[in-house]
């Protein structure tokens, strides 16, 4: 519910899931995913590194030379590969649904009408600014502060996040039932950060982004002087939220986003914000109570609506508006947009393709129309039943992790084998779909459809409030390129987009796919354990299952994942930030683990040797742990890497690659390192925690 009005493409790479594009003809048909090689690719390897001292390098080490980061992207990595083939698969099927003429109403006019009305470039020049004049209008007609909260609400329901941001979520102390929640937002640049940081670069990304509104207010028909001003005046605005919000490192903590509030007493505490009537007209069911995430941040607020100018306030939502619908407008207001959130944020020269964003755009408004079409063409036989057999088979592996653990006491263990017990593993799709049928799709209203599809989304969440919590609810779409763990839900989640090559290859060795995929579902299934998904128990709820001395141990582990990747260097003067990265790390060094040991039980099952080179020149560990390195082979702008160094919960790739390979001995043994080599460090000097 944070806001910010960074591309939801940018954010979706920056969780793990790196955006591709290709100059394939704009009808041509899906390819099969480009992966001519068993399990792991030779040429993007650089032999002459010695694996001993960086391990990235030899496994990845010709990866940039072979594909080079396309003009319209900013990196391009392994997660590449698979996004390309879903994009053109899911193009040809929405290209299909576009020429159709299907029956009204049907999830084939929808997404064939959804589409095409985005992709209608004509017609949104010919209409202007007229399609989002109304909603202008709104803005223009406010008179007085109270005047502010309709319009916040009604914001809020088309998703624009303007001041911060409301939502449901299950109760984290009672995962049973969904409430309302409140949280900070209403900044435009990725993080707090990015307003309070000194330095020359950061004051050129400020100076940029206030020429930025300033353009925007200009393009809505303000002089250059008058736009100047406002700008300047929103940017004061907006660094004084900023102040009173919480950062990153904080906001990890699910302690620290917890505090259930009386709606009375909030009210009460903030008179500026109307609770009442801004939660009646965002669309929300009556609540008595809510979780105000960061109390901190609307105690701010509250001061700031009522110390800022009523027309600095109402030029902000109007820039705030007009960002959050570019791609829906003339093109001087998409290109405008991508100009900073693009090539001046992250360095990237071009903007993407529109039918590649038209197709995002879809998926992102009809997810699971689409996506059980996707599903139905490009996910079948026994992808589903396979996947899940190696998710037992790491599961597996951590309840041996469990049995085997020296720092951890009896009765924590129990607890931690009751929650292991009790994830519940998602795969390839929802058993059930949902139900499209309130959303209405016209031809040709490219902004009335999106402005729609929000509302509908809106109130899809805010209806969850007050009733019991769908377990059989997914976060992600089939065709995403991602995974992840759910704390509250304790569940691991593995969409039809990533099954597939390189991640998961049938062809390739049981090593190499679990050096693959076998380390991401570790992975996720390590967050389950790491120091947020740690403080969850079986149920999902937010309770302390561990002993104090046990709790201790845990942390004097995770210290020293902390310490060690907060000195590697992440690009130019910037490290990476240890905390903020902790849970992916801890995961990353679990999940790779976790697949290691997988490997062995599977090879003592069907007495396989482990040690002996197959085709492949390699041994069957040398292979997972070439699985596992270039997963993370990637080629990226050194913007983006700033950018993604300073907000991402991710440890750059070739850091996730190596940061893990330094603190397994049995990697220096697979490839017979020496004791005291960059890899393979003296034991005293590795972290472990699961």
């Amino acid at each position: 519910m944070t806001s910010s009005r960074i591309p939801s493409t940018v954010l979706r790479s920056l969780a793990g899931a790196g955006l591709v594009v290709s100059a394939l003809a704009l009808h041509a048909q899906p390819p099969t995913p480009v992966h001519t090689f068993p399990g792991f690719d030779k040429s993007a390897m650089d032999t002459t590194a010695d694996p001993c001292v960086d391990f990235y390098q030899y496994a990845c080490g010709n990866y940039s030379k072979l594909h080079p980061i396309p003009a319209d992207l900013p990196s391009f990595d392994q997660f590449a590969n698979i996004y390309e083939f879903n994009l053109q698969a899911l193009h040809g099927i929405l290209d299909k649904a576009s020429t159709a003429h299907a029956a009204a109403d049907s999830d084939d006019q929808k997404i064939g009408d959804y589409y095409a009305s985005c992709m209608d470039t004509a017609g949104i020049e010919k209409a202007g600014i007229a399609a989002i004049q109304p909603e202008l209008d709104r803005i223009a007609a406010i008179q007085t502060r109270e005047e502010l909260i309709p319009e916040i609400a009604h914001l809020q329901r088309i998703s624009v996040d303007a001041f911060f941001g409301l939502g449901s979520q299950q109760d984290l102390k009672d995962a049973t039932r969904e409430i309302a929640a409140v949280d900070q937002g209403g900044i435009g640049l990725p993080e707090k950060d990015y307003y309070l940081r000194s330095g020359e670069k950061d004051d050129a990304l400020r100076g940029q982004y206030v020429q930025h509104i300033a353009n925007v207010l200009k393009l809505l028909g303000s002089s250059p002087d008058t736009a100047g001003k406002n700008a300047a005046d929103i940017m004061t605005f907006e660094t004084a939220l900023a102040k009173v919000s919480m950062g990153n490192v904080e906001r990890r903590d699910p302690e620290k986003t917890y505090h259930m509030e009386q709606i009375a007493n909030f009210a009460s505490d903030t008179p500026n914000l109307h609770m009442a009537e801004f939660l009646k007209e965002a669309g929300a069911p009556p609540v008595t109570e809510l979780n105000v995430a960061t109390p901190e941040f609307f105690t701010g607020l509250n001061q700031l609506i009522a110390s800022t100018s009523l027309d600095t306030l109402k030029n902000y939502m109007r820039v705030f508006l007009v960002d959050g619908f570019s791609s829906r407008l003339p093109k001087a207001f998409d290109e405008e947009h991508f100009d900073f959130f693009g090539r001046k944020l992250q360095g990237i020269p071009e903007q993407q393709a529109r039918w590649k964003r038209c197709v995002d755009a879809t998926d992102s408004a009809l997810g699971e129309v689409l996506g059980k079409v996707y599903v139905a063409q490009y996910f079948g036989g026994d992808s589903k039943a396979r996947t899940a057999s190696q998710v037992k088979q790491i599961e597996a592996a951590m309840g041996r992790d469990l049995d085997q653990l020296e720092w951890m006491s009896p009765a924590t263990k129990a607890k931690a084998h009751e929650k292991l017990a009790a994830i519940v593993d998602k795969i390839g799709y929802p058993n059930k779909w949902r139900d499209y049928s309130a959303l209405t799709i016209k031809p040709g209203d490219s902004l009335g459809n999106s402005l729609r599809a929000r509302e509908f989304e809106s109130d899809y969440e805010l209806h969850k409030i007050g009733r019991p919590v769908d377990k059989g609810e997914w976060d992600m779409t089939p065709p995403t390129v991602n995974a992840d763990y759910m704390p509250s839900m304790n569940t691991i989640n593995f969409p039809a987009g990533i099954l597939q090559p390189a991640f998961y290859d049938r062809s390739a060795s049981d090593a190499t796919n679990f050096g693959h995929i076998g380390a991401v579902e570790g992975h996720e299934l390590t967050h389950g354990f790491d120091d947020e998904g740690r403080k969850f128990d079986a149920q999902g709820n937010l309770k302390d299952w561990w002993t104090a001395d046990d709790a201790k141990r845990f942390v004097e582990r995770t210290d020293c994942l902390v310490n060690e990747y907060g000195n590697f260097i992440a690009v130019d003067d910037l490290h990476v930030n240890g905390k903020l990265t902790l849970g992916e790390n801890t995961a990353d060094n679990g999940g790779l683990r976790l697949a290691w040991m997988a490997l062995l039980a599977d090879a003592a099952s069907n007495h396989t040797s482990l040690d002996q080179k197959t085709a492949t020149g390699y041994t069957p560990k040398q292979e997972l742990f070439l699985g596992w390195g270039q997963n993370w082979c990637a080629s990226e702008r050194p913007e983006f890497l700033r950018l993604a160094v300073q907000v991402d919960v991710h440890s750059p790739d070739r850091i996730r690659a190596n940061g893990v390979i330094v603190n397994m001995p049995e990697f220096g043994e697979a490839f017979g390192c020496k004791k005291g080599q960059p890899m393979s460090p003296a034991p005293e000097k590795m972290c472990r925690v699961w």
